[in-house]
């Protein structure tokens, strides 16, 4: 990925220097991803080193878990029609797709706060339940985060000329963190739920 290059100047005369602020991005997700590989990793070693996995008592519902992945991996295709619309200029279109995005991540939140509610075991029941409410949870952390970021988007999209076709570093910023968020819900989603339930 290229460097973006500002186009100011700072006021003590120097020059235009590389926009990093993407790079920065991605160094922290490649961080992230690592922390997850870690969860995954030993939720992959508990499995298989434990004779019933998950214990009688703290098995996985797919109903509303597929939802949410439905809603997750469809807002990734909403936000990037956000990022297309900024491209062509358009800050009324890549706000409505921004805003899509927001609810849908919203709605998920709201799925994983209803599946908690109703599963019938903590996070001190046994160890799948530990690993279980660890990795979701942290996950649904990353998308409040996302959730945020995307607000925030579109707070400053009211300042006007504050987003443009040549100005739009945040929300290609935010675009990535969400595609992060989905990719990261797509792996854990195969190991907790689809896994377990076959």
């Amino acid at each position: 990925m290229t460097a973006i290059i500002t186009n100011e100047h700072h006021e003590s005369g120097h020059e235009a220097h590389p926009d990093l602020r993407v790079w920065g991005l991605l160094t922290f997700l490649v961080s992230e991803s690592l922390m997850f590989g870690g969860f995954f990793a030993t939720y992959l070693f508990f499995k298989g080193t434990t004779a019933v996995w998950p214990p009688e008592g703290t098995d996985v519902e797919l109903f509303i878990p597929t939802i949410n992945t439905i809603i997750l991996v469809s807002s990734s295709f909403v936000i990037h029609f956000g990022d297309m619309a900024i491209k062509r200029n358009s800050v009324g279109w890549m706000r409505f797709w921004y805003f899509i995005t927001a609810v849908m991540g919203a709605v998920f939140l709201a799925g994983q706060v209803y599946e908690y509610q109703n599963l019938g075991y903590g996070l001190t029941t046994n160890l799948f339940a530990n690993c279980f409410y660890i990795m979701t949870g942290f996950h649904g952390l990353h998308v409040f985060i996302g959730l945020l970021l995307i607000l925030g988007v579109l707070w400053r999209s009211l300042r006007r000329g504050h987003y443009s076709d040549t100005k739009h570093t945040g929300i290609e910023m935010a675009e990535i963190y969400w595609h992060f968020v989905d990719i990261i819900w797509i792996v854990l989603f195969t190991l907790v739920y689809i896994l377990n339930a076959f």
